[in-house]
């Protein structure tokens, strides 16, 4: 899938944008502050139904407005007529459900967007992947596979319904004081099934995964360090209806559930210790931004996101990046900056279309380059 054209009206602090683009290389520069993050995010909602700046649609309807509307014409290639264009549009007002459009049809469930559009972001936010804990880290997870295998995304919506159901549930019988364990049991029964085959995609994706993001991060590190990423889960050496069993009562104490797939990690390694131990900042973006990037590879060229992904890289990295992102092995690219010096980079190294659009207090202004 290709963006061609999008228009924006009153989508955050975007008044109104028409934008046609690049098949390869779009760059957005501007000062902090200026909008350059809310088209990308506007392209990031045509994907996932949703924001990634903001769980609540109504703050991205701008200040003063009651509707917004974001809208984007994509090619296609998979179907019978090569890059026959759909029209994807969202629109947004305060205080009613946003309707969400493929073509001319509303979907009746959003999940069923997902994937239709494959799209991968790097921006700052991605930090979390280091800094926060293992629910970052399984969302990365659940954010690449769902796009391409729609059976986990319906397992894994099945299962977090029934772990909130059964969390529920224990918390209700934490009070009861003789509580009747059958009704955790048939919660357990339920779980395994989507448990299981979620691990093993997880294992699967991971497994195929590692050598990928361990090329590219020697490839933006120049094989300067030895990193490792490995799947964690408790899955892997036991079964979880058995491990169910025999934490009943541990879990009624909690108030939780304490096994299961939702505690799966990745641990991120830079030669022996944990990366957010010993890794510096720089290490450690480049670390995400490799995960990210090979994440895109592995989707097979999504539409790549950029956001202000070069502060506290050294030149070196930011130049072997810019290389990385120009070549062959990705789609079509939006990159977002405060000058158009590192866009100006990828365009020395690449013969790939390309157009700027320059931010100003979310006005956009085409130039040629």
């Amino acid at each position: 899938m290709t963006l061609n054209n999008l228009h924006i009206l009153n989508y955050r602090n975007i008044e109104e944008a028409d934008l046609s683009f690049s098949g390869k290389i779009n760059g957005f520069i501007g000062l902090n502050g200026q909008g350059k993050t809310n088209i990308l995010d506007a392209i990031y909602l045509l994907s996932f139904t949703k924001s990634s700046l903001t769980a609540l649609d109504s703050q991205n309807i701008r200040h003063g407005a009651d509707v917004a509307l974001v809208q984007g014409v994509y090619a296609q290639s998979d179907t019978a007529i090569e890059n026959e264009p759909v029209t994807v549009s969202c629109g947004l007002k305060r205080g009613v459900k946003k309707q969400f459009r493929w073509g001319k049809t509303d979907y009746k469930r959003l999940i069923e967007h997902i994937g239709r559009i494959p799209l991968v972001m790097v921006s700052p936010e991605d930090s979390r992947l280091t800094q926060d804990g293992s629910d970052e880290r399984r969302r990365f997870l659940d954010h690449v596979i769902s796009q391409y295998d729609h059976t986990y995304l319906e397992q894994l919506t099945r299962y977090n319904a029934l772990l909130k159901q059964r969390n529920s549930m224990l918390k209700q019988m934490a009070e009861t004081p003789s509580p009747d364990l059958s009704m955790l049991e048939v919660y357990d029964m339920q779980m395994v099934v989507p448990a299981e085959i979620i691990y093993a995609k997880r294992q699967q994706f991971v497994e195929a995964f590692i050598p990928l993001f361990q090329d590219i991060y020697n490839t933006i590190s120049d094989h300067c360090e030895q990193v490792s990423l490995t799947y964690q889960s408790q899955l892997s050496n036991r079964q979880l209806a058995q491990a169910f069993e025999q934490t009943h009562q541990r879990d009624l104490i909690l108030g939780w559930t304490s096994q299961g797939i939702h505690k799966d990690d990745l641990i991120m390694l830079l030669g022996d210790y944990p990366l957010k131990q010993v890794g510096s900042q720089g290490q450690q973006k480049t670390y995400i931004i490799a995960m990210k990037l090979a994440q895109a590879i592995a989707l097979g060229k999504p539409i790549l996101l950029l956001d202000d992904i070069f502060d506290r890289l050294d030149t070196e990295r930011v130049q072997r990046i810019l290389q990385l992102v120009g070549s062959d092995r990705f789609g079509q690219i939006f990159l977002t900056d405060t000058d158009r010096q590192h866009l100006s980079s990828i365009i020395a190294h690449t013969d790939h279309d390309h157009r700027l659009f320059y931010i100003t207090a979310g006005q956009v202004e085409n130039s040629t380059m």
